[in-house]
C-alpha cells in the first residue's frame, strides 16, 4: 500500500490524503509511512478525532477539483460520518441533475482483528445508506491498489474497505503496481469447481479458500468467488454463470444475518433470476446477531470460520447424495 500510495502522489499533484495519524505516522498499518516527510503536510496530513469533519474536508477539496483520499480509521469508525456521506456525498450527483461532483475516495480498514470496537463489518448499513457511492472489498493489497487507481480515473466517489489481516500477508509487489486497475462491478473466480458455489469478498476470502481444500478432500468441488465489488454488484452476470454449473450456491461474510448476505442473495437469485437454476435451497453464512466478542478468539466464534463454512457446504452436499456424504457431526 506503501508503494501505491507512493505512486500515486507523485503522478497526481493533486491528490492528497488525510486522516487520524495518516501524517507524521504514516497511518496505523503504515500505508502513508514517510510519505509526509517526502510530499509535505499539505498533502500527508493528520486530523484530529472527527470522522463527520474529515469527510466534509474531504468533499470540500473534491468539489473544488481536488482528488482527496481521506481515512476513517477503522470501518467501525464509519458510522460516525453516515450522515455527512449519505446527504452530502453520495447524493450530490443525483440531487444536482449531474451538476457537481466530489470524487472522493474514503480509504478504511476493517473485519477481523480483536474487539468490539474493531472488528465490526456494517455493510448493510453502508450498502443501504451509501447508495451513489462505490463499495469496494478487496480481499488483499494488490487489488486494493488496483481499485485506488481506478477511482482515481474516474470522477465517482468510492469507499474502499481494506482487510485488516491483510497486512500481515506476504504478496508479490505488482510491477505495474501505478497503472494496473480493477475493474467494478466484476467478480473474481478464485477457485475453479462444480459441486457448488461459495459467493464472499474481503476477510472471509481466505476463510472460504481454506474450507474449501477441506472440502476438496472430501470428493467435494466448490467454486469460491470473490465478488470485490458490493456496489455495483456483478454487472456481467459471471455469479449466474457459476450457479448454472453446480445448481447450488451459499453466500458467506462477516455481516449480520440479513445484511450484506441477503443482499448478494437477492441480487442473484432475483436480479440476475438465480432461482430457475437452483437444485437446493440457497443459504446465508453471516456473522452472529451482535458484535464480535472481545478476546483473541472472539472473531472465530462470532464469524464464520473454516469450519462452518465447511459444514455449511457439506450439509448441502449430504441432502443430495446423503450416501456419498454422511453426516458424522451433530
Amino acid at each position: 500500500m506503501n508503494a501505491c500510495f507512493d505512486s500515486i502522489l507523485h503522478r497526481d499533484p493533486r491528490v492528497l490524503a488525510f486522516g487520524e495519524d495518516v501524517g507524521k505516522l504514516g497511518d496505523v498499518n503504515q500505508g502513508f509511512a514517510g510519505l509526509q516527510a517526502k510530499y509535505g503536510e499539505a498533502r500527508v496530513s493528520d486530523t484530529g478525532i472527527r470522522e463527520a469533519t474529515i469527510i466534509g474536508q474531504a468533499i470540500g477539496l473534491a468539489l473544488r477539483g481536488l482528488r482527496p483520499i481521506a481515512e476513517i480509521q477503522y470501518l467501525d469508525y464509519i458510522l460516525y460520518a453516515i450522515q455527512i456521506l449519505s446527504d452530502d456525498l453520495a447524493s450530490l450527483h443525483w440531487r444536482t441533475k449531474g451538476g457537481q461532483k466530489a470524487p472522493v475516495i474514503i480509504r478504511t480498514r476493517g473485519h477481523r482483528l480483536e474487539g468490539v470496537w474493531h472488528s465490526g463489518s456494517p455493510m448493510a448499513g453502508v450498502l443501504h445508506l451509501l447508495r451513489g457511492l462505490h463499495i469496494l472489498v478487496p480481499r488483499n493489497m494488490t487489488q486494493a491498489a488496483g481499485f485506488y487507481n481506478t477511482l482515481l480515473k474516474s470522477d465517482e466517489p468510492g469507499l474502499v474497505v481494506e482487510v485488516l489481516n491483510g497486512y500481515r500477508v506476504k504478496e508479490r509487489l505488482p510491477d505495474n503496481l501505478a497503472e494496473f486497475t480493477v475493474p467494478l462491478g466484476v467478480p473474481e473466480v478464485i477457485r475453479a469447481g462444480d459441486d457448488l458455489t461459495l459467493v464472499t469478498y474481503g476477510a472471509t476470502c481466505r476463510i472460504v479458500m481454506d474450507a474449501a481444500d477441506l472440502l476438496s478432500r472430501s470428493g467435494i468441488e466448490a467454486e469460491v468467488i470473490d465478488v470485490q465489488s458490493l456496489m455495483p454488484f456483478d454487472l456481467h452476470g459471471r455469479i449466474l454463470e457459476s450457479l448454472k454449473k453446480t445448481s447450488r450456491i451459499i453466500f458467506i461474510d462477516e455481516d449480520v444475518p440479513g445484511g450484506a448476505t441477503a443482499y448478494m442473495l437477492q441480487e442473484v437469485l432475483e436480479k440476475q433470476g438465480g432461482y430457475f437454476w437452483l437444485d437446493s435451497p440457497p443459504r446465508t453464512l453471516p456473522a452472529q446477531p451482535h458484535r464480535p466478542a472481545y478476546g483473541s478468539d472472539g472473531d472465530y466464534w462470532s464469524k464464520p470460520n473454516v469450519e462452518t463454512v465447511f459444514e455449511a457446504a457439506y450439509e448441502m452436499m449430504h441432502e443430495v447424495e446423503p450416501e456419498r456424504w454422511p453426516v458424522f457431526y451433530k
